[in-house]
């Protein structure tokens, strides 16, 4: 017998897969390792062989390989989008003349029924054409009264049609057979020529239109022939009803009169004569049409109605949820947020910065303090080639937001020296003459940082300058980071300049390194510094980031309801603001915007919202979280390495990662965090609001859409595999984001379409329901947005904009999108921004020489510490000349470089301003460059004091009692192992009593 424990001694079932394990995080985006053949490109140079290099080269101006590859795509791309044009053309105007031909789809509506008293008094039928005898003159009476729609054309003498008279039918009676004989039931044909007896008797032709007949009404006599009804009972009655033998025109007719085979299609197609002679019986024998539905016909309807039902469901399930979104949901977010849900500030206890007893030091005292709910926020405003005025409108807007000065930061980047188009100054001094610095820190030196660029340009620096900003009786810290260029570039048109990507990068990399202690650029340590200075905290406790450009002015509520919302959910990770118009009425160019900024985001973005999955949070005003409290930890959230990686790809080589990198970065920042994190929420707040400049000139306006409809085909394209986004099938953000997507390349089709259905609408003759479904689909789709307008703004002024916006229509839904299909592979900013003396940008994917790894050095905040600590003694010993000078104790063990010398650094900064140690951090000490990592070292766990002060909540005593004060030394986190900065990888254990060697402060074994 098997000993238990024993290796293959009973059969054991497997393991079941967690829900962790089971979920597969979402393959990169920006992948590093390229295949040079695949699928995609083969096509490309398929679609586009009448094209070959020598032509793109010589005429096409396009010397480099890139460039060719990148039109090819863009063809590619084109080829694609027409056929997807074309489908929907298909599917909306052939698909029913296909299936469905006018001939026997105008029967199907537009009859004459038989034996039905509702078709009309004295309808008869002639031929199979309605004609009314309502004013008839009979000049010869009949002796019977016909049913309605009765055929009568036996009583008419017609003449062979010229369809029987064809060589093909010699030989077959029933094409020449005189019907007028006096055995057809009728006498002969009393009435006499039809022509003249239609004139002379004063019948009314019905406008063509035919007699209808139901299945249950095609008699003995009579059969179906392509739709048509024929009363064969004349020409059976003159031939005696006997066959004529050898003729296979009779042995069809008597078959299906006789035989009860109602439809008799299929047996005139057997040969080309048997087809020519159903031609022929038609003309001759006509008694009206099938009025049902041919399966074809029937497919076409039943097609048309789900479709309506599925559009019309969409646009009111989209109506209805946006409108619950703005008058419940929205609500409860923005409220202040209860006691229960307000937590304790987080922060990484395990840093070395987090001593036993912490030195606050800075301006704190001057600040105040702030409310318990009001969380850390970054406030950073990205500039490039703005003016004075827009930027310090800005600036002002955010400061005086009804928060506290003290749990706010102003973090203002200059994307490089430039002096914008009638500036009279560059962006960096305007940028700098708005702050009060601090005076330790007036003259900073350059320091270097990790670009987001290619090549040489991958290496930046850029200056810190710190102080506060004042407006009014408010005075809120401030930085400013000015990226000034490396020496070799000073003479370059544009030094420093790497893109908005790159000047978000600067903060995210910054956090991101602080709350996993992991290695920094100098440019980090500098801005660690001087925010601890500044704001008598460490960068740690900072959980929020609000993004906003240098032409927006945010309202004084705004920063405080979006805050409220992050602190009611803590699965929200990124939010925005309703963004309005400031400059409506400057001419015809941003008036035709003002409903289209409404609907977008009152509309679109409030249904996504009830979702938890926004699409695109617009860059120029909107809020994301650096961290989420999840239980007593906490876990990275923009800060995540994998986010930060690949949201700083400086390597884009193929058309669809330009276009998501280089043109629009915010909705490219949307789509990694809804791939990262498809259980979180990004939401839309219409409380908050913000007003920004859009541009006045079609010319702007025209690059400006470039960029973000390109941006957005190429994003919707990403985030349409995401499988476990909210809802499911029709109900889906990913069903959703499907339809916006195949919305968005059929927009050329979809405004030529509406055109065609509006004169359509407009020569309908409406004789049915059904009639009238296509012209209220029109009208739910083109007005249904004005309803939401009065429920949602109650401002009639935005019913004139909306009719504004409808006369634009073409505009929007066909020139702007032709045209940046077109400029597919056109990755340059335009005429969005421009600069004093450019010409053209090229855009900020343009490399050039060969990054030097060694010119950035990458060590840890301790070793930058330590550093600084070593500079000052040898300035001191260089200073002071007295033999009876004594040396400062300075902490040299391994626990060096914590904040309790701050001390000594404020009074140094004191007696010594100006001094700064960054000229000399790339030489000497234990640091590391990008491929030497530094060893794990051992830190304690702390407790940080309460920063909360007289607010709301502390003014009723202890209001959340024992137990819901900060992290004390007491809670175990789980164990971090070492980060490899190359494959983003972590290794997590469990919770264990003893302390880690290195403290990854809290967070679950997964990112959710």
């Amino acid at each position: 017998m098997p000993v238990r424990g024993e290796r293959g001694a009973t059969l054991r079932r497997g393991r079941t897969l967690v829900r962790s394990e089971r979920r597969q995080d979402p393959e990169p985006m920006i992948k590093k390792e390229k295949r040079k053949l695949t699928p995609w490109v083969i096509y490309s140079r398929i679609i586009s062989f009448w094209a070959p290099g020598i032509l793109l080269t010589k005429l096409g101006k396009m010397p480099e390989p890139g460039m060719q590859q990148a039109w090819r795509e863009k063809v590619a791309l084109v080829s694609l989008i027409m056929l997807v044009c074309a489908i929907v053309v298909y599917i909306t105007i052939f698909l029913a003349t296909t299936f469905c031909p006018q001939s026997v789809a105008k029967t199907q509506y537009d009859v004459f029924k038989y034996d039905d008293p509702n078709s009309g008094p004295g309808i008869i039928g002639i031929l199979g054409g309605a004609f009314s005898t309502e004013n008839a003159t009979w000049t010869t009476k009949l002796d019977f009264t016909p049913k309605a729609g009765q055929d009568l054309t036996s009583y008419f003498e017609v003449p062979i049609p010229e369809l029987c008279l064809s060589s093909n039918l010699n030989g077959l009676r029933a094409v020449t057979q005189n019907v007028c004989e006096s055995n057809n039931g009728n006498g002969g044909c009393p009435l006499g020529d039809k022509d003249d007896a239609i004139k002379n008797n004063n019948l009314v032709n019905m406008d063509e239109r035919p007699v209808g007949y139901d299945w249950d009404q095609v008699q003995s006599g009579y059969f179906v022939l392509n739709g048509y009804v024929l009363n064969m009972s004349p020409y059976l009655l003159t031939v005696n009803n006997k066959q004529k033998s050898n003729d296979i025109l009779d042995e069809a007719i008597f078959k299906a009169a006789n035989d009860g085979l109602v439809d008799a299609t299929l047996l005139f197609q057997r040969t080309s004569q048997m087809k020519t002679a159903a031609q022929c019986l038609i003309a001759r024998y006509a008694a009206g049409v099938l009025a049902k539905d041919t399966p074809g016909c029937f497919a076409v309807n039943l097609f048309n109605y789900v479709a309506l039902a599925v559009i019309g469901g969409i646009v009111l399930t989209r109506f209805f949820m946006a409108v619950i979104f703005q008058y419940v949901l929205s609500w409860q977010l923005v409220r202040r947020p209860p006691r229960n849900k307000v937590r304790p500030l987080s922060y990484n206890a395990a840093a070395p910065w987090n001593g036993k007893k912490p030195q606050t030091g800075g301006a704190t005292a001057n600040l105040g303090k702030g409310e318990e709910d009001e969380l850390f926020t970054i406030m950073l405003v990205t500039c490039y080639s703005e003016g004075d005025e827009s930027i310090r409108g800005t600036c002002d807007s955010l400061c005086q937001t009804n928060f506290s000065d003290s749990r706010k930061l102003l973090f203002i980047v200059a994307d490089g020296v430039i002096k914008g188009s009638g500036n009279d100054r560059t962006t960096p001094d305007i940028c700098i003459d708005l702050i009060e610095q601090e005076e330790a820190f007036t003259d900073p030196q350059p320091c270097s940082y990790l670009a987001v660029a290619a090549g040489s340009k991958q290496h930046n620096m850029a200056k810190v300058y710190c102080g506060y900003y004042r407006v009014g009786e408010r005075r809120t810290p401030a930085m400013v980071v000015v990226k000034c260029g490396t020496p070799d570039e000073q003479e370059a048109p544009k030094p420093g300049n790497r893109g908005k990507r790159d000047s978000q990068m600067i903060l995210m990399n910054f956090f991101s390194r602080v709350l996993f202690n992991d290695r920094m650029v100098p440019l980090d340590y500098d801005l660690f510094r001087k925010l601890h200075h500044l704001m008598g905290v460490t960068p740690d406790l900072f959980e929020i980031v609000l993004m906003v450009d240098a032409d927006t002015k945010v309202h004084d509520e705004s920063l405080r309801l979006l805050v409220n919302c992050m602190n009611n959910d803590q699965l929200i990770m990124g939010l925005c603001g309703e963004t309005k118009i400031a400059n409506k009425r400057d001419s015809w160019v941003t008036a035709i915007q003002v409903f289209e900024y409404y609907i977008s985001h009152h509309l679109s973005k409030a249904f996504e919202s009830v979702f938890g999955g926004v699409t695109c949070l617009p860059g120029c005003f909107c809020m994301y979280r650096l961290k989420a409290r999840k239980g007593d930890d906490w876990v990275p959230v923009l800060t995540k390495p994998e986010i930060c990686q690949e949201y700083s790809q400086n390597v884009v080589e193929t058309l669809h990662e330009k276009n998501l990198l280089l043109l629009g970065e915010d909705r490219f920042l949307t789509t990694l965090m809804l791939r990262n994190f498809p259980s979180r929420k990004m939401m839309f707040m219409p409380q908050a609001v913000c007003k920004t400049l859009v541009p006045d000139e079609f010319k702007v306006l025209l690059s400006q859409r470039r960029r973000w409809i390109n941006s957005t085909v190429h994003n919707l394209m990403e985030l349409v595999l995401v499988r476990n986004l909210c809802g499911t099938f029709c109900l889906s953000m990913q069903f959703s984001i499907f339809l916006d997507l195949v919305g968005t390349v059929a927009l050329p089709v979809a405004i030529v379409l509406t055109y065609i259905l509006i004169v359509r609408a407009c020569m309908t003759n409406y004789n049915s329901v059904s009639a009238f479904l296509p012209l209220a689909m029109l009208i739910l789709v083109l007005f249904l947005p004005g309803i939401l307008i009065l429920i949602t703004t109650r401002k009639w002024v935005y019913v004139l904009w909306m009719f504004v916006y409808l006369l634009a229509l073409p505009i929007w839904n066909f020139v702007l999108p032709v045209y940046a299909y077109w400029h597919f592979d056109d990755f340059s900013w335009g005429e969005t921004r421009k600069v004093h003396g450019e010409t053209k940008d090229a855009g900020h994917g343009d490399s050039g020489g060969t990054f030097d790894a060694s010119t950035v050095p990458l060590k840890r905040w301790e070793d930058y510490e330590r550093k600084r600590l070593r500079s000052i003694r040898r300035k001191e010993r260089k200073d002071d000349d007295s033999s009876s000078y004594q040396m400062p104790i300075v902490d040299d063990s391994a626990n060096a470089g914590l904040l309790k010398n701050s001390v000594e650094e404020s009074a140094y900064y004191e007696s010594h301003p100006g001094y700064s140690f960054m000229a000399d951090t790339s030489a000497g000490g234990s640091s590391g460059t990008l491929g030497n990592m530094h060893p794990p070292q051992q830190f304690e766990l702390q407790s940080y004091p309460s920063m909360g002060g007289d607010s709301v909540y502390a003014a009723e005593g202890d209001p959340y009692g024992a137990g819901h004060g900060y992290p004390t030394q007491q809670q175990q986190y789980g164990a971090y192992d070492d980060y490899s900065q190359q494959q983003g990888a972590y290794g997590y254990e469990g919770h264990e009593q003893q302390q880690p060697s290195r403290q990854r402060p809290g967070g679950p074994r997964d990112y959710q």
